[in-house]
């Protein structure tokens, strides 16, 4: 067999919906990254202190987190197409309050609006990907959509680089948003003409249904675990431990390899690229393994992975770091596309939507609060100890997964 005909034969489950979500992904995850190597200092040159870009952070936090019950619920009662397609659109049209901001309370009602609608629709898209890729080529698909976020962010900072060189910071990231509204609006349409419904209900809600479906989605959120096998929810317990661990330490990562490690900061951009290969590198191969081998297995490697990454990198000099930051994204690879590949195998069809809407509200909440409490414990206790709880964290997560996730026996469609 020649090495065309395998690739053919590897890849053949990249047409329709999917293919379509690729390439709108591709459009945009270089859009969102354009703007966000210089957002703090634009959003300072507007008027904000430290202060105010953190309370934009945190407002914009708790809209992610609050629509996705809604986003769920609305995803497997009417239907994946039309909420991924609309909200596009609105995503795309909020970033117009960036472009043109003339002060910083234009960012933070563009932040809320912008993340209101993008989680709205956040579960129905992850739903559709588990509807569109065969049982057999989850792996491969979730990791697909991993070498998409690592490959096509990497040209944003340059382009950003070059606005900003050739008009400035204020007006080159003015241009930048410009560019974001223009390449959202291409995905949404491509979106709009070319995605297939996976759902036999697909069809519009009116506005009254919108605004009283959400009551009824928070109660359908919680309630959605009755509705599937155990392992799911240990899972769901297994991965947001982790992500709680993760995230007290996210934000300090370059603080404490600067400050504490005395890494030349221009140095720390090479560093963090090792992140970003190790990604591209292995997202198809580990993608591959998840499929052919096992799913559980890459998801406990991961979790060792992050712990032993995490000490390197609080007890690490400068190869140590590169060390670590491989072996944090080979695991975050890992993790990905197995824990995508078993939540779809776990969840039914007409469940996904509000399991990921629930998943993606219990993450955006730890999230948030990780990031508060590895800032306080940074700050107040001990720069070492947000890398303590984070390698902590990984112990219920490898010890729920080996013992209480078990992987069906035939898969759900």
């Amino acid at each position: 067999m020649s090495i065309i005909t395998t690739l053919k034969n590897e890849f053949s489950f990249i047409r329709g919906n999917y293919a379509v979500l690729v390439l709108s992904w591709i459009l945009i995850d270089f859009a969102m990254e354009l703007p966000g190597t210089y957002y703090s200092l634009y959003v300072q040159g507007l008027g904000a202190t430290e202060t105010v870009i953190g309370m934009i952070g945190l407002c914009s936090f708790l809209a992610l987190a609050s629509m996705q019950f809604p986003g769920g619920y609305l995803a497997d009662k009417f239907g994946r197409k039309w909420l991924i397609s609309t909200m596009t659109f609105g995503v795309g049209l909020s970033f117009i309050f960036f472009a043109l901001a003339p002060s910083w309370h234009f960012i933070l009602l563009g932040a809320v609006l912008m993340s209101l609608l993008n989680s709205t629709y956040q579960p129905a898209l992850m739903a559709m990907i588990s509807d569109s890729v065969p049982s057999e080529r989850r792996g491969m698909g979730f990791g697909i959509i991993m070498l998409i976020t690592s490959a096509s962010t990497t040209p944003g900072p340059l382009v950003a680089g070059v606005l900003r060189n050739q008009f400035g910071l204020m007006n080159g990231m003015r241009i930048g948003y410009g560019i974001v509204v223009a390449l959202f609006l291409i995905a949404a349409f491509l979106r709009t003409r070319s995605l297939k419904e996976t759902m036999t209900n697909g069809q519009r809600p009116s506005f009254s249904e919108l605004f009283q479906s959400f009551p009824t989605s928070v109660r359908a959120g919680f309630g959605v675990w009755k509705s599937v096998p155990h392992s799911m929810f240990y899972l769901f317990i297994a991965t947001v431990v982790t992500t709680f661990g993760f995230a007290t330490v996210q934000l300090y990562l370059v603080l404490y390899a600067t400050k504490v490690l005395l890494i030349d900061e221009a140095i720390w951009p090479l560093i963090l690229t090792t992140l970003f290969i190790t990604n591209i590198v292995l997202s198809i191969p580990v993608g591959k393994l998840v499929d052919k081998v096992n799913r559980k297995l890459p998801l406990l490697t991961a979790y060792i992975l992050f712990g032993v990454s995490m000490w390197i990198f609080v007890n690490g000099d400068l190869s140590r770091l590169f060390v670590s930051l491989v072996l944090m994204g080979v695991g975050l690879v890992m993790m990905n596309a197995a824990f995508g590949a078993l939540q779809a195998d776990l969840t039914p069809r007409e469940q996904r939507g509000k399991v990921n809407g629930f998943i993606n509200f219990a993450n955006f909440i730890l999230m948030a609060l990780g990031s508060l409490v590895g800032g306080l414990l940074y700050e107040h206790v001990s720069p070492q100890l947000p890398f303590l709880i984070a390698i902590i964290s990984v112990i219920p997560s490898f010890v729920l997964t080996l013992f209480m996730v078990r992987q069906p026996a035939k898969r759900e469609e």
